[in-house]
């Protein structure tokens, strides 16, 4: 008996790989405007947090993301500070197509230097003289999913 068919080739999904190649602050601001007044009023703070990431292809296969924190504090209607982060980091991300690189840069990336801009965002306030602050743990999935809903809204609309 003779096997004379040939082989079949199995059709495997590529496989995601990802490699972090450097992780930086690019950009880092503190501002106190209402001290030392606010250092001697009652402390009520309040606290507003604004996310977002850019992504920039640097190389073929190779990607900058940043991750942008600003967190803005207020006692009694007064700024006690404002705290921005631009974290970056470049990543290695093979064996996905371009279409499907958005999670990878709304999600994975993200995770990967939050870590890094909670403990710059903690090391600012801390020199500022403020009571420690460390940002609770953010569901970056959750956001990306709602971010693409509300851009699908959008495209629905036009």
């Amino acid at each position: 008996m003779s096997n004379d068919q040939e082989p079949q080739a199995t059709q495997q999904a590529p496989q995601l790989e990802l490699g972090i190649q450097r992780v930086y602050i690019k950009d880092v601001s503190f501002e106190t405007p209402n001290s030392p007044e606010i250092f001697t009023a009652e402390w009520k703070p309040n606290m507003d947090i604004n996310l977002g990431t850019e992504t920039k292809k640097l190389s073929d296969n190779i990607f900058e993301v940043v991750l942008k924190v600003t967190v803005t504090v207020k006692s009694e209607e007064k700024t006690a500070f404002l705290a921005e982060v631009h974290q970056a980091g470049i990543f290695m991300i093979k064996g996905l197509e371009e279409s499907q690189l958005a999670p990878v840069f709304g999600i994975t990336c993200p995770n990967i230097l939050f870590p890094y801009v909670r403990e710059a965002v903690s090391d600012l306030v801390n020199k500022g003289s403020f009571p420690q602050l460390v940002l609770s743990p953010i569901n970056f999935e959750a956001l990306f999913a709602q971010q693409m809903q509300q851009q699908q809204s959008k495209e629905a609309q036009h």
